[in-house]
């Protein structure tokens, strides 16, 4: 059931989305989504698959930015997403994956049917203690968890300055932390991180477009969101990193976590006893950054 909206903790001003409708919420941007947001650089990629993967189960796999440097590596890749509008998008830009309606929490596969469960940008939206036991289910054993966040780089003043911009009035502001992972009983292996600097390259215009595609702005009131936009439009005329230039590099550092699923334990004893509840996902081991959600 979706919650009613809830108010600004900083304070009085209008109610805010609440966690469950930015995570519905888009749906209604997917073309840009897919246009506009980074795909994961071929290393962190590789990092997080494990040997001989050959089915590889992209979740919660929005439009496809993830999907497709799977297929890319002729693995036979199954892409669970909860939204239509996504749903549409995916299929149409990776026609080689196989696209089933799903979450995290419910996942429409047959119990130890894939060789590695990857998350891309989307781990602070799940229910954890219900969707860590429904991973480990669908993993067979001594497969692999990994998750992965683009992280834009603050060490570049411009960046700073547009993250500054786009969190404006950000109430529900995710984190991403350390994947937290004890809900399946001991299920995994002990996570292991790793970092891995990039750019994505793109026309300096796209900054206003990247910044619409976040569920913040994407659940603001019109006049809010056109607010924020034209302040990145500004930032990119007036900025002397950006003004004049009609491309530029974006930094990122992708932060991975992979854990294996541990060999001889039962999954299903804890997705019987998952707690409900809303959970971000998030625990103590944040890293400093901000990522699009």
């Amino acid at each position: 059931m979706t919650t009613a909206p809830s108010s600004d903790p900083s304070g009085p001003g209008p109610a805010r989305a609440s966690h469950a409708q930015r995570a519905a919420s888009f749906g209604a941007g997917a073309d840009e989504y897919r246009a506009v947001r980074p795909s994961y650089p071929d290393a962190a990629v590789d990092w997080l698959l494990p040997a001989g993967a050959r089915h590889v189960l992209d979740l919660a796999a929005g439009t496809g930015k993830l999907t497709e440097r799977l297929v890319a590596r002729g693995l036979h890749v199954t892409a669970v997403e909860p939204s239509d509008g996504m749903r549409d998008q995916l299929r149409d830009a990776v026609p080689g994956a196989h696209v089933l309606s799903g979450t995290a929490e419910r996942i429409p596969l047959e119990d130890g049917s894939v060789d590695a469960v990857l998350v891309g940008q989307a781990w602070h939206w799940f229910d954890v203690a219900v969707a860590v036991p429904e991973i480990a289910r669908v993993l067979r054993p001594g497969g692999r968890l990994g998750v992965v966040w683009n992280v834009r780089d603050h060490a570049v003043d411009w960046v700073e300055r547009f993250t500054e911009i786009i969190h404006r009035g950000d109430s529900l502001e995710p984190v991403h932390r350390t994947p937290e992972i004890d809900a399946a009983g001991g299920a995994f292996t002990p996570l292991e991180h790793a970092t891995f600097p990039w750019q994505d390259h793109l026309p300096a215009s796209s900054l206003r477009t990247l910044a619409a595609t976040r569920s913040h702005l994407l659940t603001l009131p019109p006049a809010e969101r056109d607010e924020l936009l034209d302040a990145v439009d500004r930032l990119v005329a007036t900025h002397p990193a950006l003004a004049g230039r009609p491309e530029i590099d974006l930094p990122y550092r992708a932060e991975c976590w992979r854990a294996d699923r541990v060999l001889g334990t039962d999954a299903a004893t804890t997705v019987d006893g998952a707690v409900d509840g809303a959970v971000d996902g998030a625990v103590d081991g944040a890293v400093d950054g901000a990522v699009d959600a």
